[in-house]
């Protein structure tokens, strides 16, 4: 070729290589981490700090931020830079959610020419061939050759993934960099999809006067994200969070073996007006997955075993007829939350469930009950059942309606029990005010303006009357 049909490819060489060839992101995944603490709300909530080593250009440029959490909330992200936090600023920020699936990948696709390929069982040989995609709506439609496939047994093959479309979920900061050293990078972030809840086993001794208390941590991660060796942080207590009026609508439809005394594997301590537990240890979360951390262990913790009558405020204005008069007899358990105690760890809310060794050793489950968050020094009051072979029945001997907003009346409440011991059963009755007793057989403790309770002995197979009289109303 002549030198001078050579000279316009070596000006437009020229005037290329002049112009700015747009960098190549900077990229950084998991195996950046040099440290991840995770904070875990009872609200399915989620504060993540994830700290990186990055090695960053000077200049702008940009920075793809991977494995992020899935169900991160990005306006909640805070970014800085741990070594040199003024010689790096943030420009823009991108969460890049469109992740890759069969779904999306074709769906990109629609209106453009693919693969679909088949075996072919007879001939033993795959076969291929092009067809349009017209449309991924309830499933894909084809136009292969002249005809229209309302779906096909080919495998679908795409020539490339498209730029659009992401492996993981990835934020993408745009920055300004002035250190040639690198930064260890922290991204603190909300996530929504993560949570904790607390359950407790209760085992009763023989005699039901002491009793050993396990509890347990259930973490519960559908966040997107896996956190390896995390330092875990559990918060108890009712955080409040703004809520969007967009979301208001979905809102409101929205081995039990005990052992010696041990240092526990989380330390818990009072946080703002909330309490934080600690996990001394680090420990990996892996996405998708429910984790079991035992909470704490107590042994010989004093309890006390309640049975109780409840009546009702409204037998005191009508004449109370009822075919069946038995009531039923509640069992409850009470343990004091005390250092005295062999407890006095502040108790996240949950599922207290209670088991008791028969008479050949082996535990069985006596009942269940949930329990708010418990301060020290506070008592658990746990409903275990129903009493078997201890009966109530309830019997209206008078009714007066002295005028038309006062009332008079005489109960009798007959206590059976079918037990080889004595027992001592408390009658609860919440009266409406004003109230006077007129007579009472036994002593009664007014417990406040609206109730008053009656303990009352009951010898073994044997039985105990109440009877009382009552003024209501003026």
């Amino acid at each position: 070729m002549p030198r001078l049909a050579l000279l316009p490819w070596v000006f437009a060489g020229l005037f290329l290589a002049g112009r700015p060839v747009a960098a190549q992101p900077a990229k950084s995944g998991a195996e950046d981490q040099v440290a991840v603490e995770v904070t875990v709300y009872n609200s399915n909530l989620g504060l993540v700090k994830d700290v990186r080593q990055v090695k960053l250009p000077e200049g702008e440029g940009q920075l793809q931020f991977m494995d992020v959490a899935s169900a991160i909330m990005p306006e909640t992200v805070h970014v800085k830079s741990l070594d040199h936090p003024d010689q790096l600023e943030l420009l823009e920020q991108n969460y890049e959610y469109d992740l890759i699936s069969p779904q999306k990948l074709l769906e990109k696709y629609v209106g453009k020419t693919i693969k679909l390929s088949t075996w072919n069982q007879y001939q033993d040989r795959k076969d291929v061939v092009e067809a349009t995609l017209l449309s991924m709506n309830s499933g894909p439609v084809y136009r292969i050759g002249n005809e229209i496939h309302l779906g096909h047994e080919g495998r679908p093959i795409v020539p490339e993934l498209p730029e659009n479309l992401i492996a993981r979920p990835t934020l993408s900061w745009q920055f300004r960099n002035q250190s040639r050293a690198g930064h260890r990078l922290e991204a603190a972030y909300l996530t929504n999809n993560i949570t904790w809840k607390a359950d407790y086993v209760l085992v009763l001794a023989a005699d039901d006067a002491t009793a050993d208390l396990s509890g347990w941590v259930t973490l519960d991660n559908k966040s997107g994200a896996a956190y390896k060796q995390a330092k875990l942080k559990l918060v108890a207590g009712s955080v409040h969070r703004a809520i969007r009026e967009r979301e208001r609508g979905y809102d409101r439809a929205s081995k039990m073996l005990m052992a010696e005394a041990q240092a526990p594997q989380f330390q818990e301590q009072g946080f703002f007006e909330y309490h934080l537990y600690d996990l001394q240890r680090p420990t990996t979360v892996k996405d998708n997955q429910t984790k079991q951390i035992q909470l704490l262990e107590a042994s010989g913790a004093t309890v006390q075993k309640e049975l109780l009558v409840y009546g009702e405020q409204t037998y005191y204005t009508r004449q109370y007829r009822e075919e069946n008069p038995k009531q039923p007899v509640a069992v409850y358990v009470n343990v004091k939350n005390s250092k005295d105690n062999h407890l006095g760890m502040a108790l996240p809310e949950g599922i207290v469930r209670t088991y008791k060794a028969d008479r050949q050793g082996s535990l069985q489950f006596i009942g269940e009950d949930s329990i708010r968050h418990t301060p020290k020094d506070e008592m658990l009051r746990l409903k275990i059942g129903e009493a078997f072979d201890v009966v109530a029945e309830r019997r209206q001997t008078d009714f007066k309606q002295i005028s038309s907003r006062q009332y008079e009346t005489e109960w009798e409440i007959m206590l059976k029990n079918h037990k080889e011991e004595a027992v001592t059963v408390g009658v609860i009755e919440p009266l409406p005010i004003p109230w006077t007793i007129v007579q009472a057989s036994h002593p009664y403790e007014k417990k406040d303006a609206f109730t008053i309770r009656f303990d009352v002995p009951v010898p073994k197979d044997g039985e105990a009357k109440i009877t009382y009289r009552v003024r209501v109303g003026i």
